[in-house]
């Protein structure tokens, strides 16, 4: 890919959610068509990235997807003092700043600092030390053709600011990300809710990684409430999902909220759709056991988005045996939950990585949750399948000894009927069974957490 400066793009990024920001935006890039390429090392957990973009459309494009992105600029001038960056501004080919600068158009000049905060006054000096680019229009503070930002960067620490800045980067604003979706999304405001039901930034975050786009369809094989539907949805795609719960699919029983005791009637994943516009993208969610095949041998996904259940707020669950239905049958049963034995984690995920590698599109993505405990974690432990290529691995802390890692993976290869028991063969299964006693980790690590608060009280 070309460099200089007419593809050189400043990202500003927020600082949350560190380790998923550079899989989305690589994914994000791809999805749009681009390849990821950075003009400089990347500072992983700075806020600031220059990245080469070949085109301010391809750009737009990338925000209009982000959530972890707060903005973009055009980069006109960088620098690691003042001065530096001056000679920068003044460097930059003068025909590719005039079209912004005209006579007739409007423009105002922002000033951001990161992790310092500048008085009024320092910013308008700031602003009076820009006087030598040549802009002819007129000054618009409300409604301003075009936007300029001057950038500073004072650090990560919050405890030693340094007095002048590490960083200083000049240039015209692009377009914002979506981080409003965050607030406007939010599972506060969702009418349909339950124990696990993911956060509304990282549902958003699990459907870039996944690159779905306009179209798509989008499978959550543990469906739950539908909260993983609705990001998928909200960009375009057709969703549907299975669960094993028929209480939670249909929107029965006792409410997740707090002071309400039962469900109301129209509590349900449609619903949730519904309240966000986007019912028509909603195909449907079935009553079905994850560990049970149901659909035709074919290709019908172009994503598979879930968060499975880890057995600690939601059981860990799939269908008996038949000798077990039967039984219940002759005692009366007369209730929607069949009788169920427990489903290993192990045997949830080796179930999950088979489904995709069979009903995936090829080049479409598996993104899924998986929970490790720290103390016993390796990249070993991720399982893996012939058809199926890791793409990223991010951390989110669930406690001090235990965490979740976003695992993205993409189908490289047409699946075979012998690819379903290959991860028998590899010797790394022995270290997958871990994830069996994950429950019993996470619980064990609360009660000597409990006994050390306790014991600490008593001094």
């Amino acid at each position: 890919m070309a460099r200089g400066p007419l593809l050189s793009y400043l990202l500003l990024l927020a600082q949350e959610n560190l380790e998923f920001r550079l899989p989305e935006i690589k994914s994000l890039l791809s999805l749009c068509g681009g390849q990821f390429s950075s003009q400089q090392e990347i500072r992983i957990n700075s806020p600031f990235w220059i990245l080469n973009i070949p085109s301010e459309e391809m750009a737009r494009g990338l925000m209009e997807r982000t959530v972890c992105a707060k903005s973009i600029f055009e980069l006109w001038g960088q620098g690691k003092s003042a001065e530096e960056l001056y000679t920068s501004l003044k460097n930059y080919p003068m025909e590719k700043m005039v079209p912004y600068l005209q006579s007739n158009s409007t423009y105002k000049i922002q000033i951001h600092a990161f992790n310092k905060t500048l008085t009024q006054e320092e910013k308008i000096k700031r602003i009076d030390a820009l006087e030598f680019l040549p802009f002819e229009g007129k000054v618009n503070l409300k409604n301003p053709e075009h936007i300029f930002w001057s950038l500073e960067d004072y650090g990560m620490d919050p405890n030693n600011i340094p007095e002048e800045p590490l960083d200083l980067y000049f240039g015209r604003w692009i377009a914002d990300g979506q981080r409003e979706l965050i607030e406007s999304y939010s599972v506060k405001r969702r009418h349909f809710i339950g124990n696990t039901s993911m956060d509304a930034c990282l549902s958003f975050i699990m459907a870039n990684h996944g690159r779905v786009k306009a179209n798509d369809v989008v499978f959550d094989p543990f469906v739950g409430t539908g909260g993983l539907l609705i990001s998928s949805a909200r960009f375009g795609a057709y969703v549907c999902g299975t669960d094993i719960d028929y209480n939670t699919v249909h929107g029965l029983g006792k409410a997740s909220r707090k002071n309400q005791k039962w469900r109301g009637p129209d509590e349900n994943i449609r619903a949730n759709l519904r309240q966000y516009g986007l019912e028509k993208y909603y195909l449907d969610a079935l009553i079905s056991d994850a560990s049970k095949p149901i659909w035709r041998k074919e290709m019908l996904f172009d994503a598979i988005i879930t968060d499975p259940p880890y057995g600690i707020r939601e059981a860990t669950r799939r269908t008996g045996s038949q000798k077990e239905i039967l039984k219940a049958t002759e005692r009366g049963t007369e209730n929607h939950i069949s009788i169920s034995s427990n489903y290993h984690l192990s045997d949830i995920f080796f179930d999950l990585l088979n489904s995709a590698a069979e009903y995936l599109v090829m080049g479409g993505r598996l993104v899924y949750w998986l929970p490790v405990y720290k103390p016993e974690y390796t990249e070993e432990i991720i399982p893996r399948h012939p058809c199926l290529k890791l793409i990223s691995n991010c951390e989110q802390m669930l406690s001090s000894h235990t965490s979740r890692r976003l695992i993205t993976m993409e189908k490289v290869k047409e699946f075979e009927d012998k690819d379903q028991y290959s991860h028998l063969l590899d010797y790394q299964s022995l270290l997958y069974k871990g994830h069996n006693s994950f429950r019993e980790k996470y619980f064990s690590g609360v009660t000597k957490r409990i006994a050390k608060e306790e014991k600490d009280n008593q001094k």
